[in-house]
């Protein structure tokens, strides 16, 4: 199988299956010297690990990462830094329960991967999906908590959900800080109960539902991203598509600017004490492929899960028609444990974007989430 890897010079490669032994990342291309410890990654991935509600999986996974190389002493400062070499992370499945699957070990499920992989393979590893499960975003959680310190404590990466189903939220009600204050990830406090009420319904009745999750990423300077082939929008675009059950990504305005006038699609400019000063940012932060100083905004929309009690009609390996119900543990919503996952590809795409534009633009010695900023 290739391409398991993304990247320029921020490059990830992730490895490992849904039940295999374990699962992680290569991260290649990290600036030495960055202080890294394994609790700090762990913090990120606390955040996305199943069997957090009654609304995720209840697969028992405590995701507990390891930092195989690429940090060591310093004898500086007395803790673990970056040392320039490839990162390798690890996290073991300790809660596979790949029984769940034996009706299954042949049948296709409908919108799920099983049938092209195997078009494709002409093998598959049927284990809750092998390597098209979503256990697969713990090693880009990984990843993307190395990009977070790449990138400083100058970017800010924030995603909530803002849709489930089709229930979305009221943006004026919207909260940051209600975002860690239930188990949704949504900003807007009044749009819980009403979420609850309805996962709930869907739980029971052994179905799923999709949603739409929004990433933010403050403090990202002007002049990041290249023209033409380099895009910023695109390259995060394909990072988000690449997540596993998102069907669309927009930037900004996205589909809603089809709708708008040139007037009302301008994000007219002024001159403030502290520099440039937009008035709108429906171009969600980049233009022309660049960044401008704005908040890069993207939303990414997730489709239900594949895995449902509901029986469905399908085929089996041998072409012969089957009724397909799948059991075990699954999400109701991906949606749930999905914005993580999108900061982390953020983060990572935005540290690439970083170190490519000090590459070419020069900067001096390297400071995290320095470049771009003078």
């Amino acid at each position: 199988m290739s391409h398991n890897s993304f990247g320029h010079l921020f490059r990830v490669t992730t490895w490992g299956e849904s039940h295999g032994p374990a699962l992680g990342c290569v991260v290649d291309g990290c600036p030495p010297g960055l202080p890294l410890t394994e609790a700090e990654v762990q913090h990120w991935l606390d955040r996305r690990k199943p069997g957090t509600s009654r609304f995720v999986t209840q697969r028992r996974e405590p995701d507990a990462v390891r930092i195989l190389s690429g940090v060591f002493e310093d004898a500086r400062t007395g803790g673990p830094v970056t040392t320039g070499t490839p990162i390798s992370l690890m996290i073991e499945n300790v809660d596979q329960r790949s029984k769940d699957y034996g009706d299954i070990a042949t049948q296709f499920r409908p919108g799920h991967a099983d049938y092209p992989y195997f078009a494709k393979y002409g093998v598959r590893d049927y284990r809750g999906g092998g390597r098209s499960s979503a256990r697969e975003t713990a090693a880009r959680v990984a990843a993307g908590a190395v990009a977070r310190k790449v990138l400083g404590a100058g970017v800010v990466i924030r995603a909530v959900l803002v849709q489930i189903g089709p229930h979305r939220i009221d943006p004026g009600r919207w909260d940051w800080a209600e975002t860690e204050a239930n188990p949704f990830w949504c900003p807007d406090a009044q749009s819980v109960p009403l979420w609850t009420d309805y996962l709930e319904t869907v739980r029971k009745a052994g179905s799923s539902t999709g949603a739409v999750v929004e990433v933010h990423a403050e403090g990202v300077p002007a002049g990041w991203g290249a023209p033409i082939y380099g895009k910023l929008d695109a390259e995060l675009a394909g990072a988000l598509m690449s997540i596993n059950a998102v069907k669309g990504v927009e930037i900004g305005a996205g589909f809603a600017a089809a709708a708008l006038s040139g007037e009302e699609n301008a994000d007219e400019m002024t001159m403030g004490n502290d520099g440039v000063l937009f008035h709108s940012n429906n171009a969600g932060g980049v233009l022309g492929g660049i960044s401008t100083g704005q908040t890069v905004v993207a939303r990414m929309a997730l489709k239900p899960t594949s895995s449902i009690l509901t029986p469905r009609r399908s085929l089996n390996e041998a072409g012969e028609e089957v009724e397909v119900r799948t059991t075990g543990r699954h999400d109701p919503c991906v949606g749930l444990r999905a914005a993580p996952v999108a900061e982390a590809m953020t983060a990572c795409v935005l540290a690439d974007a970083m170190l490519r534009h000090r590459a070419q633009t020069g900067g001096g010695a390297f400071t995290p989430g320095g470049v771009g900023r003078g």
